[in-house]
């Protein structure tokens, strides 16, 4: 493919002011890399028919294909595909074909076939409808000019992905003249920060194939590897000796890779083990137990939580004696030593996490800052607690994110060390 190949234009005002996510870049991006094809250039209109037409006929003098999503429907702001026929001055005719088949041997293009339901929809002179399975606002596939093809998609991303995997991807294997295919694996990496990290692998971040990147987000490190062969096969071959010395060189910094998260991680060693595991949560207010949670099947090994959050709850619950309210207060070592023996004894747990900080961002005092927070593990071999300073600056959202992944992180850790 040109090396100015593939552009994305996503539709929709409601993207302009920060009111949706645009994750359907995102996931087009990476689809388009697993196709090994290029794309430099992502693009945001209102829903603004003057403007989509700028911005498609600005794409023709760049990319081959151009790739929409919005702005498709019956309602007042679908404009796309109007705009489109009007950029390239075509008459919109009423078809009534909804979906095609893609046929099995490549070489054929696809075939269209027509529904009985007599729906109806409008489409540019010449262009081909692209169905959509999960919704009633189909796209279409057309080239309206000489080495150009738009494919359009709608903005609800479960209907786009639907379309895309079961139409668009064979369509794009066999037009998009990709020369390369692409694979990229995630590592993901806790307890090292982002500059400690490239320090001991700062010679390999200078490799062409397959690349290696590095994105830090709160609390966690992220390294991408990407490589390209001429077969999926020979891309493996040229990814699996970088990935292998990576994890060679971090150790147990690297907790997984791809779609793995600390949950997951520690869920997955539990399980191995025949252990389980309950918290005890204050400043937190559910958020291990969410993310536990939203592991499948996390039920095999977590037996549950308590949101103890007000002392008395902290007293009646997990048997926390007043007397250390008094003398060290709530957030304190020796309270969360309790609470995680209480959680224990209720849960009948192999192991037990308790948390009980100042997540701010009132309630701070000299002596407990603001993203103060003190951690308790106990298990098979004993109880240990620690005090993480997070910093005054740190949102409360933050604290609570950073706060769980050190105690999941620290979990994993004494996992990993009995196994």
């Amino acid at each position: 493919m040109a090396e100015n190949g593939v552009e994305i234009l996503c539709v929709g005002t409601e993207l302009l002011l920060g009111d949706i996510l645009n994750s359907n870049a995102r996931w087009i991006a990476q689809r388009l890399a697993g196709l090994g094809l290029s794309h430099f250039r992502q693009s945001v209109v209102g829903d603004n028919t003057d403007r989509i037409v700028a911005a498609v006929l600005e794409a023709t003098k760049r990319c081959r294909i151009l790739i929409t999503t919005g702005g498709l429907g019956p309602t007042p702001d679908d404009l796309t595909t109007a705009a489109l026929a009007t950029a390239f001055d075509t008459s919109l005719e009423e078809r009534s074909e909804l979906w095609h088949e893609i046929q099995a041997k490549p070489s054929e293009e696809k075939h269209i076939s027509a529904l009985s339901d007599g729906s109806q929809v409008l489409l540019p002179a010449g262009a081909e409808v692209l169905p959509n399975p999960l919704g009633s606002a189909p796209g279409m596939i057309w080239s309206p000019v000489s080495d150009f093809t738009i494919l359009t998609f709608p903005g609800v991303p479960s209907e786009m992905r639907a379309m895309w995997i079961e139409t668009a991807e064979p369509w794009l294997r066999r037009n998009g003249g990709a020369s390369s295919v692409f694979i990229s694996r995630k590592l993901r990496f806790s307890g090292i920060g982002e500059s400690d990290l490239v320090e001991r692998i700062r010679d390999l971040l200078v490799s062409t194939n397959p690349t290696v990147a590095p994105y830090a987000s709160l609390g966690d490190v992220t390294l991408r590897l990407t490589a390209s062969g001429i077969s999926t096969i020979h891309a493996e071959a040229l990814l699996l000796p970088m990935e292998t010395e990576l994890r060679q060189r971090t150790g147990r910094f690297c907790y997984g890779s791809d779609e793995d998260t600390l949950a997951s991680v520690v869920l997955g060693l539990l399980k191995e083990a025949g252990q389980t595991l309950a918290v005890a949560e204050s400043c937190t207010g559910g958020a291990l137990g969410a993310a536990l949670t939203a592991v499948p099947e996390s039920s095999i090994s977590f037996n549950g939580g308590v949101i103890a959050y007000s002392n008395t709850v902290k007293q009646k619950l997990l048997g926390v004696p007043s007397i250390l309210f008094d003398e060290h207060g709530a957030v304190s070592e020796p309270v969360v030593t309790q609470m995680v023996a209480g959680l224990r004894s209720q849960f009948r747990s192999d192991w037990g996490i308790a948390i009980s900080g100042v997540a701010g961002p009132e309630g701070g005092t000299v002596e407990k800052p603001v993203g103060m927070v003190y951690l308790a593990l106990a298990g098979p071999q004993g109880c240990e607690a620690w005090v993480q300073h997070f910093g005054s600056s740190q949102s409360r959202s933050a604290v609570q994110q950073l706060s769980v992944i050190h105690a999941l992180d620290r979990l994993r850790l004494h996992l990993l060390a009995q196994s």
